[in-house]
């Protein structure tokens, strides 16, 4: 049995907090916190300290769920304190700034890199914490989550390996949902909003899951990357953001080398994403 501090208690971490049955204590750090804040940690069970150095001298573990701008600023502070337990970070940052986080609290404390996929969990819901470092810390994470709705899953033993993951799949799902606003923004502006919904209803819904197409999108893009730029035009006339739609051009012309050729490889066709064209 462990305790473990969560910082802090949003609507994630608290209900993160809630599942670590495994733990003996889940503290959180109560001073400048909102009242919604305090009733969320009430409700998950979690004690309250009054600073956080108190939080983590009586702590073997701190779990960091926080708003990914300011992971960096939240592991700094934890840092100046000299801890020296299990540092989990799960947030939504990129694989660079977690090795940054990792190298300011190294070598007094042990890093693990993490992801979390899913809803906030409980209530009928679980989500899925990816973690990636030592493996013994790794089975720490596990014990903690046991038979929880907190599913721990391992993403390999590179620090960065998790958030990469995460970024991997956040840059396709919110990308993808920001451009399906714009799309019926432009269909909308010219009535023909129920027809897109029509039409897309006959799309392919496993898009991110089969990357074994890609070499038929890459045979395409010669093609493709002219009609995103009439798109980018269609969005200007309607007053819409055309952003999006030239950078789907921009990334196409990686490809142009690539036209008709659908017997290319996948790991080809994404080599040539990392070249200029």
């Amino acid at each position: 049995m462990t305790t473990v501090t969560i910082l802090h208690p949003g609507s994630m971490g608290a209900a993160v907090a809630a599942q670590a049955i495994g733990a003996r204590r889940v503290l959180w750090v109560a001073a400048g916190r909102s009242s919604v804040t305090t009733e969320r940690a009430e409700r998950a069970g979690m004690t309250p300290c009054t600073s956080l150095e108190e939080a983590l001298a009586a702590s073997d573990a701190v779990i960091s769920i926080c708003p990914p701008h300011v992971a960096e600023d939240v592991a700094t502070e934890v840092a100046a304190h000299a801890f020296n337990g299990l540092y989990l970070d799960a947030n939504a940052i990129s694989p660079q700034r977690m090795e940054r986080i990792a190298s300011e609290i190294r070598p007094a404390a042990l890093v693990l890199d993490g992801a979390i996929f899913g809803p906030p969990p409980g209530s009928g819901r679980s989500c899925r914490l990816y973690v990636a470092g030592d493996g013994h810390a790794a089975e720490l994470v596990h014990t903690l989550f046991k038979d929880s709705a907190v599913e721990v899953r391992g993403a390999g033993a590179h620090i960065g390996s998790a958030s990469a993951l995460k970024a991997s799949f956040a840059g396709f799902q919110k990308a993808a949902r920001t451009l399906a606003g714009v799309s019926h923004a432009l269909a909308d502006a010219h009535g023909v909003a129920d027809l897109l919904t029509e039409e897309a209803k006959r799309m392919p819904a496993q898009i991110l899951s089969d990357p074994e197409y890609l070499p038929s999108v890459a045979a395409r893009a010669w093609r493709w990357g002219p009609e995103m730029e009439e798109v980018a035009d269609a969005l200007r006339d309607a007053g819409l953001p055309t952003e999006m739609a030239k950078a789907t051009a921009s990334v196409m012309a990686r490809w142009e080398k690539d036209k008709d050729q659908y017997d290319l490889s996948l790991a080809a066709v994404l080599a040539h994403l990392r070249e200029e064209p």
